[in-house]
């Protein structure tokens, strides 16, 4: 029997074993995640009362991925990429094994910030790795699919933790996520190393290492397109995760209730796009179909602010969150193509930080523009940083040539 090409690609990276392996061990890693995130929040909020607290669980599960990208990103390429994932999920298992009997805030933000660190290089060694792993013209599918299992977990994990949270407490909760974590390491053991990189850096000096990453992005206008383009849909991103809440609340009176269906809605939209992004870029170069990405998150962003209900905004929602489930794994694409494997891994540490620490000065800016301007209007100002996201690609994708299978040199 023949399959249409999209069909085809998943098939071909998911009967390769290795490839299956990463998979599986991503979702089952990451809906014990969001399943513990619930948990923790709702733990440190009953323990302290205090959003100061909870905030500061935000802080240092958040802050380390900006750290690690900015200090110590050459070590993804300079270590062993399969030491680094499967020592990050052994550590995440201590960390987990250890909150059910942490009886102080402190400790427990502690723990979560270990996590945090351990999450910081888990990410870029996986995204790193890939491409090592399938077939170059498999790497739409692989990378698309493995996105999308992020997504899936995230629309599951909170779900099924809010639940067991309230039949059976937190610890339940966080013996499950060390279990996960277990099975991950178990999975990821079982991928040669070879497979995962196939050169490991020599180093020159660790700050000569951290600028050789980050100056691949100065020589290769590819990757410019991915930092500068999705850069500012960060800032987007961080408006209307804050604004979110009180466009619900207040703007549309619907309460909680509201809240949690914009919030499924973009779940909905970034599961479904992250799915069709391998379909969509068959026969096409990712460089240039990136920009019709930001066209659904522009419409939805703005639907969303006109809304007059909240059921129109959860439908707006799943637009926008279309746009983000196409525009993110394509981001990911292009770093992976444009870059050696020697500077892949520094070269995902450094957007991933860049990015983050974009979104956390929007989140931070957020909560001022929402008292001023109101949540619809600070939607709208999203949908213009996202509307700058596609004329910068446009602009800068002038020019450049279709993406290579891989890149075989440095990124020039």
């Amino acid at each position: 029997m023949s399959y249409p090409g999209p069909i085809r690609g998943r098939r071909a990276v998911l009967a390769n074993g290795m490839y299956r392996l990463l998979f599986v061990a991503a979702l089952g890693s990451g809906v014990g995640t969001w399943m513990a995130t619930i948990a923790l929040t709702r733990d440190v909020n009953l323990r302290t009362h205090s959003t100061w607290w909870v905030s500061a669980l935000f802080i240092v599960t958040f802050l380390p991925s900006v750290v690690v990208g900015l200090a110590i990103g050459p070590l993804i390429d300079r270590l062993s990429r399969k030491m680094l994932i499967v020592a990050a999920d052994l550590v995440r298992l201590v960390v987990f094994a250890l909150l059910p009997f942490a009886d102080h805030p402190i400790v427990m933000i502690a723990l979560a910030a270990v996590a945090g660190i351990a999450n910081s290089f888990f990410r870029p060694a996986v995204l790193a790795g890939v491409p090592n792993l399938v077939e170059a013209e498999d790497l739409d599918a692989a990378t698309s699919l493995l996105q999308g299992t992020d997504w899936v977990a995230a629309a599951l994990g909170p779900v099924v933790g809010a639940v067991l949270v309230s039949v059976s407490g937190a610890d339940l909760v966080y013996w499950i996520n060390a279990a996960t974590f277990l099975f991950s390491a178990l999975l990821l053991v079982q991928i040669p190393a070879r497979l995962l990189q196939s050169e490991q850096g020599i180093s020159r000096g660790h700050w000569r290492d951290l600028r050789e990453g980050l100056s691949a992005y100065r020589r290769s206008t590819p990757l410019r397109i991915a930092l500068y383009g999705f850069g500012l849909t960060m800032v987007a991103t961080g408006l209307v995760n804050i604004s979110e809440y009180f466009l619900a609340t207040r703007s549309l009176h619907a309460g909680v209730f509201g809240f949690g269906l914009l919030w499924s809605g973009s779940g909905v939209g970034l599961v479904a796009g992250s799915i069709l992004t391998g379909i969509l870029l068959q026969g096409r170069d990712v460089l240039a179909t990136y920009v019709f990405a930001f066209v659904p998150i522009v419409a939805g962003i703005v639907g969303a602010a006109a809304a007059p209900n909240i059921w129109i905004a959860a439908l707006a929602m799943v637009v926008s969150g279309f746009g983000n489930g196409l525009a993110f794994p394509m981001t990911v694409l292009i770093v992976q193509r444009h870059t050696t494997d020697r500077v892949r891994g520094r070269a995902f540490t450094a957007i991933i930080s860049i990015h983050n620490a974009l979104l956390g000065l929007a989140m931070v800016a957020a909560g001022g523009l929402v008292e001023s301007l109101g949540p619809r209007w600070t939607y709208v100002l999203a949908a213009v940083f996202t509307a700058g996201s596609a004329a910068t690609v446009l602009v800068l994708s002038r020019g450049v040539g279709a993406s290579p299978a891989l890149a075989s040199e440095p990124a020039a």
